[in-house]
């Protein structure tokens, strides 16, 4: 996995945003006092840690962030000749998945980038970043937001199996902060950067001492609204919506909570019946990092018990929310310690609503 060199604390947050709610209140005093216009409330770290688990995040830029007069990343474009940001996170997390898997670039026989958002339209992020690592064979990017890593996971399963690919490489390059309201002071302490990557591969060609062995995939969509993002290529066919509220990541969060927690937990529940492995043989739960609250319902509606620390860590008091990133982080960190034998759930959730599951085993 990929991480930027820079952090930001809810402390230094908050003191960001409530400059922003300052200003604005003062500069619309008047039609705040006409009623014509709400007021803007300040945030503080309390709220933030109580709402959501979250205490930090990294970010690609954290100047630009922090500045009360822009409240959004500074990330300059590059010459079409050079790589691409995003590209670039991808590459430096692939490569450390290749060193951990013992994989070199003639090994790899395809290149999926999952995750929420990319970079451009065209070439593929994951035409670029098969080109930078010297891998040939095909590349293709996939979107199910923050339920992109387990859906890429079964993609890449599905084309070991069918025999289209031998060994397929699967980034998650999350640039989130470049997407995140920062001056919405429901969603600003969200998200943040990074990037992860995952080789699948079959068995017979498997030989680092950190393989599982995928039991089992489900994925799962249902059609919401309650959690969107408007921006895309007709944007510029109105341009009275350019630069709109909805051209950034929207959310009704207790909605989301309320319809998806059952959802995940259902899913979870029926995809272990279904692969015959009982919920007490389930060592950890490596689940979507968006919201500690979530996590907490969730296996314990699974366990029909409250989960420990270790059935159920959590990486999002660091990280935050970095959307398709966040499960295979959990899964990168806490891993280490299992046997042969031993078994997990690898599971996200998110926009769409979509959720994927996958139950893997030590070898």
């Amino acid at each position: 996995m990929y991480t930027p060199p820079n952090t930001i604390s809810n402390d230094e947050l908050v003191e960001s945003f409530n400059a922003y709610v300052a200003r604005f209140n003062t500069e619309n005093a008047a039609a705040i006092e006409a009623g014509e216009l709400a007021a803007l409330s300040d945030s503080s770290s309390a709220f933030i840690e109580k709402a959501s688990g979250i205490k930090s995040r990294y970010v690609i830029d954290k100047k630009g962030v922090l500045d009360p007069q822009r409240m959004k990343p500074s990330i300059p474009e590059r010459a079409d000749e050079a790589l691409s940001v995003q590209a670039e996170i991808g590459v430096a997390a692939a490569r450390q998945a290749m060193e951990r898997a013992g994989k070199t670039a003639d090994d790899i026989d395809a290149v999926i980038v999952a995750c929420s958002n990319m970079q451009r339209a065209y070439p593929a992020m994951a035409i670029e970043i098969q080109n930078e690592l010297g891998i040939k064979g095909y590349g293709y990017d996939m979107n199910v937001a923050c339920s992109s890593a387990t859906f890429g996971i079964e993609a890449a399963y599905n084309a070991v199996v069918a025999g289209t690919a031998g060994c397929v490489l699967m980034v998650n390059a999350e640039i989130c902060s470049g997407h995140l309201c920062w001056y919405d002071r429901d969603c600003h302490f969200i998200f943040g950067d990074v990037a992860t990557a995952v080789i699948v591969e079959g068995g017979e060609t498997a030989t680092s001492e950190h393989c599982f062995e995928i039991q089992g995939t489900r994925l799962q969509t249902q059609f919401s609204n309650n959690i969107r993002n408007n921006f895309g290529f007709l944007n510029n066919a109105d341009e009275s919506g350019i630069g709109q509220r909805d051209k950034l990541f929207m959310q009704n969060g207790r909605k989301v909570f309320k319809e998806v927690c059952p959802m995940v937990a259902t899913q979870i529940t029926e995809h272990l019946s279904d692969c015959d492995v009982d919920k007490d043989q389930v060592k950890r739960f490596w689940l979507h990092q968006a919201n500690l609250s979530m996590n907490t319902l969730i296996a314990k509606r699974v366990l029909g018990r409250d989960a420990t620390p270790e059935e159920n860590p959590t990486i999002l008091d660091e990280y935050a929310n970095t959307s398709s990133a966040g499960s295979i982080i959990a899964f990168h960190k806490y891993q280490s310690d299992f046997q042969k034998g031993e078994q997990g759930v690898i599971c996200s959730f998110g926009a769409g609503y979509s959720i994927g599951s996958v139950i893997v085993r030590k070898l």
